[in-house]
C-alpha cells in the first residue's frame, strides 16, 4: 500500500506502507503500526491515542487479527498490555521487510578492516554508489542478520564456513610477520619459538596459529584487539611483541606466506536490489585490475556454490 503525505512545501511524498501475508492470511500496515506502538507504550489506551483511533477500534483490530491466526498477539500485564511471543514475531517480520523496502540508492557494505579498506580505496572508480563501514567480521555479521546491510565483507572466510553462508571470493592475500623495534633475526620457522604475539579478532591469523601448533612451535598470544592497525601500532611501539598482518597493507617478513594464503570475500545479503549482484560481478571481472593495484592478488572468478 502507498500512502500520500504532504511536506512543508505542499509537495506530495509517497511513503510505502507494508502489508504481510502469513499462511495465506493478509494483514495490512495498520496492524503492524498497532503492534509497534504497543511494544513501546505497554498500554492500549496510549496506543489508541498515539494512533488517533478509538479504543474500541484498537481492540477490534487486535481481536480480528488474533481470530485469523488462532493465537494471542497481545497479553495483559498488571494494568497494561504487552505483545505475546507471536506478536513480537510478527513485528520483527514487519521490521525486516520494511528495512528491505526502503528506497536506498546506495549499496551498504560492512565488514572487516582489510576488505572494506580495499573497497573504500577503489570506490571512486566503481560504477555504483556505495556506503562502506569498517568493523570486524563478527560485528558486521550481526548487522547482516538484522537486515541492515546489503553486502557482508569478510577478511577471513571462516565465518562464512561456520554459518553456511554463500560467499564470493574476490582476491587472495597472505600474512606477514610484523616485528618490534628490537627484533631478532627470523629466518626459519623455529625462530618463532617462544615469541609473544598480539592477536586480531576475526582475522586470518588463525592460519598462522594453526601452522605454529602443527610445527610444535611454542608461542603466546598476550593480547587480542579488533583492528590490524591497532595491532601494528602496539607492536611497533614495543620491544617484545610480534603479530601477523595482511601483506596487502603491511610490509613484513613473509616466513609463513604459503601457509597463510587466504581469500577475502563478499556475501550478498539482499536479493532485491539488482545493483548488488552487478557490483559483485564487476569486482570479479573489470574490477580485478583495480584490486591488484591495491596490493592484493587478483583471482579468477569462482564461487562456493
Amino acid at each position: 500500500m502507498l500512502e500520500n503525505t504532504d511536506n512543508e512545501k505542499g509537495k506530495a511524498i509517497i511513503e510505502p506502507e507494508i502489508g504481510i501475508t502469513i499462511n495465506g492470511i493478509s494483514f495490512n500496515h495498520k496492524l503492524f503500526e498497532t503492534l509497534e506502538s504497543l511494544s513501546r507504550t505497554y498500554s492500549q489506551r496510549k496506543t489508541a491515542k498515539e494512533l488517533k483511533i478509538a479504543h474500541s477500534v484498537l481492540n477490534r483490530r487486535i481481536k480480528n487479527a488474533e481470530d485469523k491466526l488462532g493465537e494471542k498477539l497481545v497479553v495483559t500485564i498488571g494494568s497494561g498490555s504487552e505483545l505475546s511471543p507471536k506478536g513480537y514475531e510478527l513485528l520483527n517480520a514487519y521490521h525486516k521487510y520494511k528495512n528491505r523496502l526502503e528506497d536506498r540508492e546506495e549499496i551498504v557494505i560492512a565488514g572487516g578492516h582489510i576488505i572494506t579498506g580495499l573497497l573504500q580505496a577503489i570506490s571512486y572508480d566503481l560504477p555504483f554508489k556505495t556506503l562502506i563501514y569498517s568493523s570486524d567480521d563478527e560485528s558486521a555479521y550481526e548487522l547482516a542478520k538484522s537486515n541492515q546491510i546489503d553486502i557482508l565483507a569478510l577478511d577471513d572466510p571462516l565465518l562464512a564456513f561456520e554459518n553456511d553462508l554463500n560467499f564470493t571470493a574476490i582476491a587472495y592475500d597472505h600474512l606477514v610477520l610484523i616485528s618490534p623495534k628490537k627484533e631478532k633475526p627470523i629466518e626459519k620457522i623455529r625462530d618463532l619459538s617462544d615469541l609473544e604475539f598480539i592477536g586480531v579478532k576475526g582475522s586470518a591469523q588463525r592460519l598462522a596459529w594453526s601452522t605454529l601448533k602443527q610445527e610444535n612451535i611454542p608461542f603466546n598470544i598476550v593480547k587480542e584487539v579488533k583492528s590490524q592497525f591497532d595491532a601494528f601500532k602496539i607492536v611497533k611501539n614495543s620491544d617484545e611483541y610480534y603479530t601477523f598482518l595482511n601483506a596487502s597493507y603491511f610490509n613484513g617478513n613473509e616466513i609463513l606466506k604459503n601457509e597463510t594464503r587466504h581469500v577475502i570475500s563478499l556475501v550478498q545479503c539482499n536479493d532485491e536490489k539488482e545493483d548488488i549482484y552487478n557490483l559483485m560481478e564487476y569486482l570479479l571481472m573489470d574490477g580485478q585490475s583495480q584490486i591488484g593495484e591495491q596490493g592484493f592478488v587478483p583471482m579468477k572468478p569462482w564461487k562456493t556454490r
